[in-house]
């Protein structure tokens, strides 16, 4: 798992410009999380997950769950004046869940 993640994020950084960041995603069996990296000072910019009493509290599948936490995250990214990042996808396909997320993502006005 390791392994692969290291080989994912690698390739992403090489065809990676300096002025974009590096968009994370995690998920979990019930979970889903993504966050806004600037790798030159090794700092989070921007997060969002759906385990916070907010989104938790509204009871959503996990599918909506991924939604509303690309809208959630595209909203921060843009009082941040940020629109062109690099999806960094780890260990999980692109598909289901993350294909969602990212989708949203784009839609929202984010450019990857």
């Amino acid at each position: 798992m390791e392994r692969k993640k290291f080989r994912v994020r690698n390739k992403v950084k090489k065809v990676s410009s300096v002025e974009r960041y590096r968009l994370s995603v995690s998920r979990s069996a019930k979970n889903i999380s993504a966050q806004i990296i600037d790798d030159t000072k090794n700092i989070t910019l921007a997060y969002a997950s759906s385990n916070t009493k907010e989104i938790k509290s509204q009871k959503k599948t996990k599918k909506e769950l991924s939604i509303l936490v690309a809208e959630n995250l595209a909203r921060k990214a843009k009082d941040m004046k940020i629109t062109k990042v690099y999806f960094d996808r780890g260990i999980y396909k692109y598909h289901g869940r993350v294909k969602l997320l990212a989708d949203e993502l784009r839609k929202n006005g984010m450019e990857f």
